[in-house]
């Protein structure tokens, strides 16, 4: 049974940059949403598999990969955040965004552009790939759609509508400038560390 991860700060902690009303909203029911609906799917499972039904397995294999990546992905979004307190990359993960992008400021420039221009519901992400030993960064459709197998996401960015639309409008870009005030890089470098270190 998955369970809903608490928030590590007060639905107000955020603030200005995101609204208490938006972490409310996007937290207690649209989070709660894919985690409940993650186990309604693992019990419909549960009972394909005791009563040798398996005539709906294509949508319920569906609605796994949709809400479990949902549920999955937002906690990684809540844990990448936390109250507007300087915080910034640990020397080896500076070291590679060099590495791999040139230039913190060229990571930044593409991270938010690429965030602005994920089309329609979605999601933006630094992922570390072990197999090329490497950061990228991915826009992924939906929860599940446009991953890169076998990719650690380390930093992600909520790019559905629910996740700005009551304080940001349509001003995608506004709402991702905002967002690197709030972001938590503590746990970017950590997540970075454990991922970059193991060879699995």
């Amino acid at each position: 049974m998955l369970k809903m991860i608490n928030l590590p700060y007060p639905l107000n902690a955020l603030e200005p940059y995101y609204s208490k009303e938006t972490l409310d909203l996007h937290y207690n029911v649209l989070y709660k949403g894919y985690v409940d609906n993650t186990n309604k799917t693992e019990e419909q499972l549960t009972k394909a598999r005791e009563t040798n039904d398996l005539s709906n397995i294509k949508c319920l294999e569906k609605n796994l990969s949709f809400f479990g990546s949902g549920a999955i992905l937002h906690e990684l979004f809540f844990e990448n955040m936390g109250p507007a307190i300087p915080t910034s990359p640990s020397v080896e993960l500076m070291e590679q965004i060099i590495k791999d992008f040139g230039s913190f400021e060229k990571f930044k420039s593409q991270f938010t552009a690429a965030g602005a221009q994920v089309e329609a519901s979605g999601w933006c992400l630094l992922v570390w790939v072990q197999k090329w030993n490497k950061l990228e960064i991915l826009q992924c459709e939906k929860h599940q759609d446009l991953t890169l197998w076998g990719c650690k996401p380390l930093l992600v960015l909520d790019m559905w509508e629910h996740s700005y639309y009551l304080q940001y409008k349509t001003k995608r870009p506004e709402y991702i400038n905002a967002f690197w005030n709030i972001l938590n890089w503590n746990v970017v470098n950590k997540r970075f560390l454990e991922n970059k270190d193991n060879k699995k």
